[in-house]
């Protein structure tokens, strides 16, 4: 089951959440339960949260942001899943102010490490949210990404100040505050004795490509979302993806 979001939007996030379903298929069928609590830190206005809760989950959404929380609420209630998605006031520090610790058998942390003081405290506290045998999914700017946007734009020096930046930020300009190689985000997951199953790379094309092409070009839109699942595994396309994700598990204990 697709989320049913628009066609260009959904050019962002199809890869993750095909993802993301097939690995909450999984712990259902591993949990022995028709549905399961899952934590969306950072999750705004529902973009992962409502199609999850769609499938029969219970999702809590933390994030900083009223106004977030405010479209997330009425955007459950369009879905007709309000019953099922929570949304509170928070921060990955001080998580477990409004979340519980060993609560959730799935937690999503999208686009959260970028913004952190603090990266490796934001995937430890999204680690101890887990239970036994719970899966983290990870997403997070990747410096290829941003690097090869900058040099494609004619912006040669910022791309190289990317490259050379301690945060992966092309300038002073830049809105991203941190970006990832996919060893770091892999390393910041492994130092927390989470066993990483997958990597991807995410819009490892969709940011480059004109948006005049993919709203004209009758299938364009179809077609591209192919190629990003296609390319979305293989390591030879992470080191130029916009974003990266992770897939990773904690032991049964």
């Amino acid at each position: 089951m697709s989320d049913p979001m628009r066609p260009r939007a959904s050019l962002r996030t199809a890869v993750v959440w095909e993802v993301l379903q097939d690995a909450l298929d999984r712990r259902v069928k591993a949990a022995g339960r028709e549905s399961l609590d899952v934590l969306d830190t950072g999750g705004g206005t529902g973009n992962f949260a409502v199609p999850a809760a769609r499938l029969g989950h219970r999702v809590t959404v933390v994030d900083p942001s009223p106004n977030a929380l405010f479209a997330l609420e009425r955007r459950a209630a369009e879905a007709g899943v309000a019953d099922r998605v929570r949304g509170v006031q928070g921060d990955a520090h001080g998580l477990f102010d409004v979340a519980e610790r060993g609560g959730y058998d799935v937690v999503l942390c999208h686009g959260v490490l970028e913004y952190v003081d603090d990266p490796a405290e934001g995937v430890r506290n999204a680690v101890e949210a887990l239970r036994p045998a719970g899966t983290l999914s990870l997403l997070a700017a990747g410096l290829g990404g941003a690097v090869l946007a900058r040099a494609l734009a004619g912006h040669f020096t910022e791309a190289r100040h990317a490259l050379t930046d301690p945060d992966g930020r092309w300038g002073e300009g830049d809105p991203v505050p941190r970006r990832f190689t996919p060893e770091q985000l892999t390393g910041l997951v492994a130092a927390t004795g989470l066993s990483v199953g997958a990597v991807h790379g995410v819009r490892v094309f969709s940011d480059l490509v004109p948006g005049v092409l993919v709203d004209t070009e009758p299938g364009a839109v179809e077609a591209l979302l192919k190629l990003e699942a296609a390319a979305a595994e293989l390591p030879a396309f992470h080191a130029v993806a916009t974003q990266l994700h992770v897939l990773a598990e904690r032991d049964a204990d």
